[in-house]
């Protein structure tokens, strides 16, 4: 087996274990294993390793994100509540220096006005919000599309 062209953390936050449970209605009705799933489909065919962590915790998340120096070369995040609130997640983001995309399952612009302000995205390539678990497949095809772009 060849050796990957990229190895990815992928990293959620807060409640996600929760996804298919919890307010379908906004997050939907598919479970965060779906999502890891047709993720892993889709990364298989582009060569690219994708490593996943969960957790509740801020300081697991910082600490989980300060591990990936030199282990990774992106990271797709989704710090879900602590998107609004988490200087210590920025922060650790813009400590290790790996490329990273930030992703949310629903428009969080359309939502409650707290919503509204990321503290990530700052230190992030880009953010994709509002196509429910696509928001994931599609942060892992623009990663796909970077790396083509770099090798040619």
């Amino acid at each position: 087996m060849k050796s990957p062209r990229a190895k990815v953390l992928v990293i959620n936050g807060p409640n996600l274990a929760l996804l298919g449970k919890r307010q379908p209605e906004i997050y939907g009705r598919y479970t965060l294993e779906d999502i890891c799933n047709q993720m892993i489909a889709v990364a298989e065919k582009e060569n690219i390793q994708l490593d996943f962590f969960q957790s509740d915790s801020e300081g697991e998340i910082v600490t989980r994100i300060g591990q990936a120096k030199d282990n990774y070369d992106f990271i797709i995040i989704n710090p879900a509540g602590y998107t609004h609130t988490s200087v210590a997640i920025r922060d650790a983001i813009e400590a290790v220096n790996i490329p990273c995309i930030e992703v949310h399952l629903s428009n969080i612009y359309k939502r409650e006005e707290f919503r509204h302000r990321s503290l990530i995205a700052g230190v992030c390539l880009g953010q994709i919000a509002g196509f429910g678990k696509d928001s994931y497949i599609l942060a892992v095809m623009a990663i796909s599309r970077m790396l083509k772009s770099a090798e040619s």
